[in-house]
């Protein structure tokens, strides 16, 4: 039938790694430091040993932590979009009472680079 025999798979071999490193390892990937495939390709660990590791050495506060990060970046990147169309409007404000006025504000009051920024806008 077929004279050609399969080569058996290679198996890979992986590593011991103590406790000390697994936690650091764990920290790193929840703090969003590294991904689950850095520490698997850096160390010689497999992905369901990490994978493992997270789920057994993970503390609910910790899991708590990871998600709450999340939720704190998504926040402070909203609110940093709120204060720049602020800082935007204000600008324009400026930029418009200074042509109705006649006087130029910006140059006795704010910095040089909000300034610079002003006056592009007029």
């Amino acid at each position: 039938m077929y004279e050609d025999k399969k080569q058996p798979c290679r198996k890979t071999y992986y590593k011991k790694v103590d406790f000390d490193l697994k936690l650091v390892i764990i920290d790193q990937i929840q703090n969003g430091q590294i991904s689950v495939n850095h520490p698997s390709g850096k160390h010689q660990v497999s992905r369901s040993s990490i994978d493992y590791w997270l789920k057994k050495y993970s503390t609910l506060e910790q899991k708590k932590l990871g998600t709450s990060k999340k939720d704190e970046i998504k926040r402070l990147k909203e609110k940093i979009e709120e204060l720049e169309f602020v800082n935007d409007f204000q600008q324009d404000i400026i930029a418009d009472m200074e042509l109705i006025a006649g006087v130029d504000m910006s140059k006795k009051s704010l910095p040089e680079t909000l300034e610079d920024e002003i006056e592009k806008k007029k």
